[in-house]
């Protein structure tokens, strides 16, 4: 008889004819067969773990993916529809208006019609002069706002018939030389005449009306 030392739980005694060999090496089969089963579930499920991760990943990129897709697509598409409908229009700046201005016009015989209103704000460029008009009203001696405020663009060569502006003297002079005494605020009223196609044709000082 011989000994052959093997595990623990196998240890037993082999005959020289190796009948208890034949049954040693089947008890170390069943061993590693058991083992075998208890590690593959483990590594399957390793797996099938790994994969799942793999699986939502690619949903959730897919998903970003889209979003971004659709906020490309509708931000190009509010592109193209703004380039469809043209340019924004440009800011306008709100004061002073001209929207509820018209134009006098011109009575039946009559070469010109008269706006009655302070003139004010007058500023030089070039060879024109930009005025404020303010539409007023007459009323015995005094005036009353009418609420219509517009601006004019004028030559500067524009005649005015002005007395109290000429130191009382009544002269005829051109817009060019009253824009620092009209380059204030609202003072001296004058009537100013229109053509028929609504241009300016002269400023006539209301003298009489100026505060």
């Amino acid at each position: 008889m011989s000994w052959i030392r093997g595990p623990p739980a196998c240890r037993r005694c082999v005959m020289a004819d190796g009948t208890e060999l034949e049954g040693y090496l089947a008890d170390l089969a069943d061993l590693a067969e058991s083992g075998r089963r208890h590690a593959e579930p483990l590594a399957a499920e390793r797996i099938r773990a790994r994969g799942e991760r793999r699986l939502r990943r690619r949903r959730a990129a897919l998903a970003s993916g889209g979003a971004v897709l659709a906020v490309a697509l509708a931000v190009g598409g509010v592109s193209l529809t703004r380039a469809a409908q043209g340019p924004e229009p440009t800011a306008v700046d709100p004061t002073p208006t001209a929207s509820l201005f018209v134009p006098p016009t011109p009575a039946p015989g009559e070469e010109y019609a008269s706006e009655l209103g302070y003139v004010y704000g007058a500023a030089l460029t070039g060879d024109t002069v930009r005025v404020t008009v303010e539409q007023v009203r007459a009323e015995g001696g005094n005036v009353a706002p009418v609420g219509v405020v517009h601006t004019l663009t004028l030559p500067r060569r524009t005649l005015v018939e002005a007395r109290q502006l000429t130191e009382g003297s009544p002269a005829d002079v051109e817009l060019g030389e009253l824009v620092d005494q009209l380059s204030g605020g609202p003072r001296w009223v004058f009537a100013i005449d229109y053509d028929s196609e609504g241009r300016v044709h002269s400023l006539r000082e209301a003298y009489w009306l100026s505060g």
